[in-house]
């Protein structure tokens, strides 16, 4: 099948002036380029450390993303998304495997630390492997994160081809972690000038562009490093050549250069979007955009409380966006429940496949919910977060929280602040939740003192007063619930309601 415009053809039209003529031609060859491929191409965008409210479909009042809310105007977007984790590597082996991280020793990782020896199983049932199995060309651009050479790494896991970094974060101007380079293509360590997130927008365009016209379906993951620190825009080459590779921790960001960051990272997505249309790909291609966790210090998780490391809802509440021409209705908005690990059911289910069965996926296939007036399907979700000896859970409005020692129940339907402690009000609803979560937890491995994990301390964040770094080789014992939450305010004063009621 030939998949361009001969030259022949292009002088023919313009010595007739058939403006019109051209046109034709290049829409008709991108109409068979389109028809030629049975399965619809599928491109993964992932952003690292945005916050829910970090774009402006979710309500950012600073941060202009047109691209993103392009992807949502045409498609979907879901207003109760979950990551599976408060922090990077765990969420991600959530997103690669559609099953609960807790399952393989490499989801304990909060994160996976440069000097472990743990990684993802070469032999793990992943969504790039099972889609190429299925017939796509797998890519992976931007980051990996989940475990390193000779043992681990995105060419051992299903993808064909890999551009990017292999671990936790990257200057965006040296492309260095410290001292060491981590820029790779393929298997080969490269040097490459230019803004990190400017040159993975750039390989995604040019893959697309690549590929127009091809029958074999292609699965791309675009995982940007944007916005994860160091903080860096793409005008501040200066201030990553002062700090000469030292990574700028506590001291480094400003808001403003945050927001430059996301918006950078927005402009590529946006040029990827023009590329999909201008190759005839955008209408048999599926377009997801979301997170891999909830906001860092910088970022907006409006209306929720909370950041990365926390299990509050604002250190899990992500974007999450789905645009698939013809299958899903434009400007839909899913109450649908939903956790990073559902996203390999959907779109192995969107590629004519499904999960594979030595490695049942623990999320659900969305795209029934993606129908227009569909209704939610009830579920419960979990969570574990071993530093401050964190664990949650989500039953229709209901959340139960434990976290440093203390529990709490909130409905976050109706208060998305978690600020009103119900669990001595509904004290049946408490216990019945945390049963739950100690039987389910049975089924995950158990917490080991030998993974990582942080927390944010009250001497990086004025905010959290008097919150002592962790130890990250503490194991909470038993993972144990109290059958009986502390009453939310103090002994009852002289006409006062029951424990845990306001004072009359």
């Amino acid at each position: 099948m030939r998949n361009t415009v001969t030259r022949r053809e292009v002088l023919f039209a313009g010595a007739a002036g058939a403006t019109g003529l051209l046109d034709g031609l290049l829409l008709s060859t991108r109409a068979r380029a389109a028809n030629a491929r049975a399965k619809p191409n599928i491109i993964f965008i992932l952003a690292d450390d945005l916050g829910v409210a970090d774009v402006s479909c979710y309500g950012a009042p600073e941060i202009k993303t047109p691209a993103i809310d392009e992807i949502a105007r045409e498609g979907a977007r879901f207003s109760q998304a979950y990551a599976n984790s408060a922090v990077c590597t765990a969420s991600r082996t959530a997103l690669i495997t559609g099953r609960y991280q807790y399952r393989l020793q490499v989801g304990l990782e909060e994160p996976l630390a440069v000097s472990k020896s743990v990684g993802l199983p070469a032999g793990q049932p992943t969504l790039p492997s099972i889609l190429k199995k299925a017939g796509y060309e797998t890519w992976l651009i931007g980051k990996w994160h989940l475990g390193a050479l000779p043992n681990f790494g995105p060419l051992k896991s299903g993808y064909d081809h890999f551009y990017g970094f292999r671990g936790g974060t990257l200057d965006y101007f040296s492309h260095k972690f410290g001292a060491d380079a981590d820029f790779w293509d393929d298997a080969g360590p490269i040097e490459q000038h230019g803004y990190l997130t400017d040159l993975l927008g750039q390989r995604a365009v040019q893959i697309i562009q690549a590929h127009a016209g091809n029958p074999t379906p292609l699965f791309m993951s675009l995982h940007f490093n944007a916005p994860h620190w160091p903080w860096e825009g793409p005008e501040d080459e200066a201030q990553s050549k002062r700090e000469d590779g030292k990574m700028v921790g506590p001291e480094g960001g400003t808001l403003q250069t945050y927001n430059r960051m996301v918006e950078a990272m927005d402009r590529q997505i946006g040029l990827l979007l023009e590329a999909l249309g201008q190759s005839g790909q955008a209408d048999d291609t599926i377009v997801v955009f979301t997170s891999d966790n909830g906001g860092e210090r910088f970022s907006n998780t409006w209306p929720f409380t909370g950041k990365k490391s926390e299990l509050l809802e604002g250190g899990l509440r992500i974007p999450a966006i789905i645009r698939w021409p013809g299958h899903v209705p434009g400007g839909l908005v899913s109450t649908q429940t939903m956790m990073l690990m559902d996203w390999l059911p959907t779109l192995t289910a969107a590629a004519g496949t499904g999960p594979d069965s030595a490695s049942p996926t623990d999320g659900i296939n969305l795209l029934p919910a993606l129908a227009q007036g569909a209704p939610a399907q009830s579920r419960k979700l979990f969570w574990r977060y071993k530093a401050n000896a964190q664990r949650a859970m989500r039953d229709g409005d209901y959340k139960v929280l434990k976290i440093a020692g203390n529990t709490f129940l909130f409905n976050v339907v109706d208060d998305p602040l978690e600020r009103a402690n119900l669990s001595n009000r509904f004290p049946e609803i408490y216990q019945r939740m945390t049963v739950e979560w100690t039987a389910w937890n049975k089924t995950m491995l158990p917490e080991s003192p030998d993974s990582m994990t942080y927390n944010n301390t009250g001497a990086e964040w004025a905010d959290h007063i008097n919150t002592a770094k962790v130890d990250p080789k503490a194991v909470d014992d038993g993972l144990s619930w109290p059958t009986q939450p502390e009453p939310s305010f103090g002994p009852p004063g002289p006409g006062a309601g029951p424990p845990g009621a306001p004072g009359k």
